[in-house]
């Protein structure tokens, strides 16, 4: 089983991270940092643009876990930039295996965590995913790992 932990948070080390490490633990896994990579914004059209290669990483995993604290209300920016770049390049329900979120910050509103849900919820459904759920505290990481 291959695992890919996309994770959008630019602290390599922080909750988002240890998130991942409580839903995976016992797992080997893959860590992309989103902050490594170039992924320009849904309509550009730049050469540098590392897309296809994220994209490819994504495509050879079973299960994707994406992290992303929570900034501004809402998903970060770079997770946001990489699902809406996937209208276009990837066809629905080309993907397979497992999708899970990890979505935690300081003290969002149930509002927020709902909305995230729901974004997660259906970009596992639009592209092929079985949506696993979405954890917002380590406790509720460790739950979810027996879905894996």
């Amino acid at each position: 089983m291959k695992i890919l932990f996309i994770n959008g948070s630019p602290n390599r080390e922080g909750n988002t991270a240890n998130l991942a490490k409580a839903l995976l633990t016992g797992h080997e896994y893959e860590t992309l940092m989103l902050t490594d990579y170039r992924i320009n914004v849904y309509g550009q059209e730049l050469p540098s643009d590392q897309l296809e290669e994220v994209l490819a990483k994504i495509r050879e995993a079973d299960v994707l876990v994406i992290g992303s604290p929570v900034y501004w209300h809402n998903i970060c920016g770079s997770v946001r930039t990489l699902l809406d770049r996937f209208y276009g390049p990837v066809a629905e329900g080309s993907l397979h295996g497992k999708c899970f979120f990890l979505f935690q910050g300081a003290a969002p509103e149930k509002w927020m965590l709902e909305a995230g849900d729901y974004t997660m919820k259906r970009f596992a459904s639009m592209y092929g995913y079985a949506y696993g759920g979405m954890a917002t505290n380590r406790r509720e990481a460790e739950q979810l790992a027996q879905k894996l």
